[in-house]
Order: structure tokens, then sequence, then C-alpha cells
């Protein structure tokens, strides 16, 4: 499994006056979406995420995303490791992702960019 980088997830109550600040500290625009409610912004290695607060609460417990090339390689590796594997892979608007636990409890999302 090539892991290629990580984003920090960063829960926001307002996602329009946040944005312009990651977008000067990265230097580039952000990359707007809608998740389940939630609105989300990708800035460089920010993930900046806005919505109600039983969504957020849920998105809260996840401690980082982690850039792949594989999804279903990763998914392979974790498990042969030990990690619960508690959602996917799934599709999303960048690529797939899936939702991991490892043997340490901490809960990480891995995705790639390859589209369905």
């Amino acid at each position: 499994m090539d892991i290629l980088g990580a984003t920090l997830r960063i829960c926001v109550d307002d996602l329009e006056s946040a944005i312009p600040f990651y977008e000067r500290l990265v230097g580039g625009q952000a990359l707007r979406f809608e998740r389940g409610g939630v609105q989300v912004a990708a800035l460089g290695f920010f993930l900046l995420m806005s919505g109600p607060e039983a969504e957020l609460e849920v998105l809260r417990k996840v401690s980082a995303t982690i850039a792949v090339s594989d999804v279903d390689e990763a998914h392979k590796t974790l498990t042969e490791l030990g990690a619960d594997v508690i959602a996917g892979p799934v599709p999303t608007p960048a690529g797939r992702n899936l939702i991991a636990r490892h043997p340490d409890g901490t809960i990480y999302e891995y995705v790639d960019r390859r589209r369905p």
C-alpha cells in the first residue's frame, strides 16, 4: 500500500469565513463539494467541513484523511494488519474511500483518486 500523504480534517462553524484564510495560507483555490449535508472545502492538506452538528460529531471521530494509490489495496493491507474496516470502499466526488479503525482504536479515512 502506497501512502501518498495526509489531510487534516477541520470542522468549522462558518465555512465561508474560514475559506479565505486557508486559500491564502496554501496559495490556491478551494475545491468545494457537499456530502451528506456537510459542506466541504479541500485546500492543500486541509479539509474544512461545516454542517449539522449531528453530522460533524461523526466526522470528528476520524483523525485524518490518508491519501493512498489504491483503496482496494489499502483495504487488503489494513485487514491483514488487524484493522477493522467500518465503511467502504465507496465512491466519493474525488475518487473512492474507506473508513478504518486501527488496532489502537484510532479511526482514519483512506482515499484514492480512482474514479469508479
